[in-house]
């Protein structure tokens, strides 16, 4: 359950009433009786995963075919059940049918329905794995967001850079896969010069597919010299997110002032909030 459902009074139920109880068990993670259902919930959504993947397993779907269907609907009532339960125990159910969890919750029902008029719809109840998120309410994981906060106050410092890089990477597979194209030609696959971006970029990024190989020694040169490219550049992103990584790590405690001591202020404040002197 997101925050804008759970913390807003108006979501919660009258106190002292059944739905009180119930929302309590529901959404509130710090109670034992609401740590237990939660847990059961991703042991359950752990199982029904685990069906949908053997199920999609020809060899174990002949022999438990018939059980493998009969658990999905035990496990596609019981996940109906539970999302009519939160929308009928907190104060606003349109509030919580368009979170994000209300949302997921939906979307990990709806499939089983839509098997009975769109076969092989079924498998898209893997969506249900987007539910395991409950987990970091359940085993006290917010402890961790400051890690990433950190790591998306890097990633966000280096954006720019990062945009740079891989325009710089794109330009350069059009050249070389332009190259290749008037080197190679159509007699060794290299038809049209978007097919031939395609194999440089496969290449470059040290994938190789193999469907597509360079014939001509001039073009297996070239090859070559894309290869070594694509392990020098591999580093470059890498290296950006890394030292952007160090920098906001080293004042993820804010700046310090000298003359008062006063910590968190921002990376790019100039005078101290307490004090007003110069950082």
């Amino acid at each position: 359950m997101d925050a804008s459902v759970k913390d807003n009074p108006q979501n919660r139920p009258p106190e002292n009433n059944w739905r009180n109880t119930l929302y309590t068990i529901i959404f509130e993670a710090d109670t034992p009786a609401g740590k237990l259902f939660d847990e059961i919930l991703i042991l359950a959504i752990l199982l029904s995963i685990i069906v949908v993947m053997l199920d999609s397993v020809s060899s174990f779907a002949a022999i438990y075919g018939d059980l493998f269907y009969t658990l999905e609907w035990i496990f596609t009532i019981l996940f109906t059940v539970e999302y009519f339960l939160r929308l009928i125990c907190v104060g606003r159910p349109s509030r919580y049918a368009t979170s994000f969890f209300g949302i997921i919750d939906l979307l990990a029902i709806l499939p089983t329905y839509l098997s009975l008029m769109l076969p092989g719809s079924q498998y898209l109840v893997v969506i249900r794995s987007l539910r395991l998120l409950r987990v970091f309410r359940v085993l006290k994981l917010a402890q961790y967001i400051g890690e990433a906060d950190l790591l998306i106050r890097a990633l966000r410092a280096s954006r720019r850079k990062i945009t740079l890089f891989l325009f710089t990477v794109l330009t350069l597979v059009v050249i070389l896969g332009s190259l290749m194209y008037v080197i190679e030609g159509a007699e060794s696959g290299f038809t049209s010069i978007p097919r031939s971006i395609y194999w440089a970029i496969i290449t470059l990024t040290t994938v190789g597919y193999g469907d597509i190989v360079p014939e001509t020694n001039l073009g297996q040169a070239l090859a070559s010299v894309i290869m070594i490219i694509g392990y020098s550049i591999i580093a470059v992103p890498t290296g950006i997110v890394t030292s952007e990584i160090t920098y906001a790590s080293r004042y993820s405690k804010g700046r310090v002032c000298q003359n008062c001591s006063f910590e968190g202020h921002d990376i790019d404040a100039k005078f101290c909030k307490r004090c007003g002197a110069k950082l």
